[in-house]
């Protein structure tokens, strides 16, 4: 089982801290949030919440996720990283493929790319792209990541981007795309790519999830190839529950945000301290 540490509402200034303790207590790799920015008024729902309202407000930070990674690359060695996730459809491929070939190569190969389609409207209008059709435009936009992403001189003419024959460097390790969302879209495309994030799922949820992710992979081909099911739990890490999740096919564990655990604006030493009772009592204990 591989042990992800959630970076969500984490203060920016003690990122680089947090991820040198996570790799010293053995966590696999830690989980960047993203957002561009937060509008005054939010009309669209979140869909992570019973009563649809967002779990941050304008004094939240977010900061950028792939300067934040390179950053955490530089003071470790082994750390993984992911987006989960990044609202791709926000971006243009061509910057998009860019960032994260040079933070891939940087790191070492260390870096995932954890995408979903996104929720709030507000933040494509302002952004100017298009929201109904994020979807597609999302899976596009991917494949068109992985084309610039073989370091070759290559050509796109899709429905929504178009380049005549160009060629991108660094030509970066490889890099799994990850996808988030529960949606039956969402589970297509993950099964499509290298991996799964969950948004938060009972232990009951997990197993359905799982099976339905397999018949996707069968479905397309891609059932003997390496897939990633990361599942963020809504039930209490109980070493027994995470081997029999791990024997059921789930690769990875979220732990919760430490917003979440201590409050907001906690020390960076009370973060050890509770990183340090997560490792004993849940990594040692399952491993």
């Amino acid at each position: 089982m591989k042990f992800w540490q959630s970076l969500f509402f984490h203060e920016v200034d003690q990122l680089a801290g947090t991820a040198t303790i996570c790799e010293a207590l053995g966590f696999h790799g830690v989980l960047l949030p993203d957002h561009l920015c937060v509008p005054e008024k939010i009309q669209s729902r979140y869909l992570y919440a019973e009563d649809g309202a967002p779990p941050f407000d304008a004094s939240t930070q977010w900061a950028e996720a792939w300067t934040a990674i390179a950053a955490m690359a530089a003071v470790t060695e082994r750390l993984h990283f992911s987006t989960a996730v990044y609202v791709a459809p926000l971006r243009r491929p061509l910057e998009l493929a860019k960032t994260v070939a040079t933070a891939a190569t940087l790191s070492g190969g260390r870096v995932a790319l954890g995408v979903g389609a996104g929720w709030m409207e507000e933040e494509f209008r302002i952004q100017g792209e298009g929201f109904r059709d994020r979807g597609r435009r999302l899976d596009e936009l991917l494949d068109v990541c992985r084309l610039l992403w073989s370091g070759e001189t290559v050509e796109h003419h899709g429905a929504f981007y178009d380049f005549p024959r160009l060629v991108q460097t660094p030509a970066p390790p490889p890099i799994p795309i990850y996808v988030g969302g529960a949606s039956p879209a969402a589970l297509r495309r993950a099964a499509r790519h290298d991996g799964w994030l969950s948004s938060g799922n009972t232990p009951e949820e997990a197993p359905a999830l799982v099976d339905r992710l397999r018949a996707l992979r069968a479905e397309g081909g891609r059932s003997g190839e390496p897939f990633e099911i990361v599942m963020a739990l809504t039930a209490p890490p109980d070493p027994d529950l995470l081997r029999r999740l791990e024997d059921r096919g789930v690769t990875g564990i979220v732990s919760y945000p430490l917003s979440y655990v201590l409050g907001p604006g906690s020390t960076l030493e009370a973060k050890r301290e509770a990183l340090e009772r997560y490792a004993n009592d849940v990594i040692a204990r399952t491993r």
